[in-house]
């Protein structure tokens, strides 16, 4: 009982490393455009949140390394949200998942499988484990892929979108 109640509290993370950048990034920016790709997702499959059961309720911190914030993803249908989240706050998360910046935008691709790397420890994950796993077999049951269906969330501006994910996937990958 005692090791439920200790795993059902949410953890807390704060970026000792995050440089100075991150600290005047303004991240209000963004927001509307992470809010328009998880809602444009979570229209075209309602079933990923019959998937999740009560993980949808769960905070999913995504740690891409390189990058100068944090992403943060509550999948649940009634209370949607992904926002960015600067390295310097303290920040309330259930599952973390920590990886390249190449690494998680391949996965995400559907162009390298999540069990292998986080099996090579390319990724890591934190947290609740039954949240993650329930959230990758949802992903795994879609017939397209998550940077797809991000680029149609941008209508006609879906083939730029789609062949700017490709080249900055095709970039970072070459700098490896």
């Amino acid at each position: 009982m005692r090791d439920k109640h200790k795993r059902d509290q949410p953890r807390i993370y704060k970026d000792s490393q995050a440089g100075p950048v991150s600290k005047v990034m303004p991240l209000f920016a963004i927001q509307p455009i992470l809010r328009r790709i998880v809602q444009h997702v979570a229209n075209l499959h309602p079933e990923l949140f019959e998937r999740l059961d009560d993980s949808c309720r769960k905070h999913f911190l995504i740690d891409a390394k390189g990058m100068p914030f944090l992403l943060l993803l509550r999948p649940d249908p009634d209370n949607l949200m992904l926002v960015a989240k600067s390295r310097h706050e303290e920040i309330p998360y259930d599952v973390l998942v920590s990886g390249k910046f190449k690494t998680l935008l391949r996965m995400i691709d559907s162009k390298t499988d999540s069990d292998a790397l986080f099996f090579n420890r390319d990724i890591t994950v934190t947290g609740d484990t039954e949240a993650i796993v329930a959230l990758r077999n949802a992903l795994d049951d879609m017939d397209a892929t998550l940077a797809d269906d991000v680029a149609t969330a941008f209508g006609p501006l879906r083939g730029p979108v789609r062949a700017s994910i490709d080249a900055v996937t095709k970039i970072v990958g070459s700098r490896t």
